[in-house]
Formats: C-alpha cells, sequence, structure tokens
C-alpha cells in the first residue's frame, strides 16, 4: 500500500510569499493546498479532511486574520497542527492555540521544515 503524503494548507494573501512557501512544502515532500486567505481557507477544510497541517500568515484581508484563523481551526478541528508567521513583528506564544509555532519572516526553509516534519511526527498537543 503506498503511503499517503502528509497534506499541508498554505494560507497567504501574497502571492509571491505563498508560491515560496508552498515550493518549500513540495520541496519538503509534502503536499501542498493553497488559500488567500481565511475564508479561503475554512472552505477548503470543510472540503479536505486530509489537511494536517496549516501554514498561515498573521496578517491578511478578511474576515479573520492568521491568529484568529489557527484558534478557530484548534476549536473546528483540533487534530490539525499549525504553524502561524509573520513579518510585522512577533506574536506572542500565550495569543496562539495551544501547541502552534509561530515563525518570524523571513523564516528559513530548513527552520519551517524541521519544524513541519516534527510537529507530523509528534501529532497535536
Amino acid at each position: 500500500m503506498l503511503r499517503q503524503r502528509p497534506v499541508i494548507l498554505v494560507v497567504e494573501d501574497e502571492a509571491l510569499i505563498r508560491m515560496g512557501a508552498v515550493d518549500i512544502v513540495e520541496h519538503a515532500g509534502f503536499e501542498a493546498v493553497e488559500a488567500a486567505n481565511a475564508d479561503s481557507a475554512i472552505e477548503i477544510l470543510e472540503r479536505r479532511p486530509d489537511i494536517r497541517l496549516v501554514f498561515t500568515d498573521v496578517d491578511m484581508p478578511g474576515t479573520m486574520d492568521g491568529v484568529k484563523l489557527a484558534h478557530y481551526i484548534r476549536n473546528r478541528w483540533p487534530p490539525i497542527l499549525l504553524i502561524v508567521t509573520s513579518g510585522k513583528g512577533a506574536v506572542e506564544e500565550k495569543a496562539l492555540p495551544a501547541g502552534a509555532r509561530f515563525f518570524g519572516k523571513p523564516y528559513s526553509e530548513h527552520g519551517i521544515t524541521n519544524a513541519m516534519r516534527h510537529m507530523l511526527e509528534v501529532g497535536p498537543g
């Protein structure tokens, strides 16, 4: 039986940054799914029960930012792992859902892929 690659949802409103993040995810051997904002991300999560991790930016247009999206995901889909990133300053750990990781921009590909691999191995919480 073939083993499925873990699926990671990349949520980023800046197209070039999103493309770079998708490249990082795919180069790490994962399957990437893209969303430009929280509303699109939620629609995708409702249709895709195979998503294991969400890699989201904080600052985006729409009904919620990345921190609110992370909390929404934790409440609605508790097993989904969360990585939150921002180029506009650090987000305090206490502002994030339990188990979520924060990376400031610019982030290193190595740091992100190591965190993803570790989180996917260990699992939620």
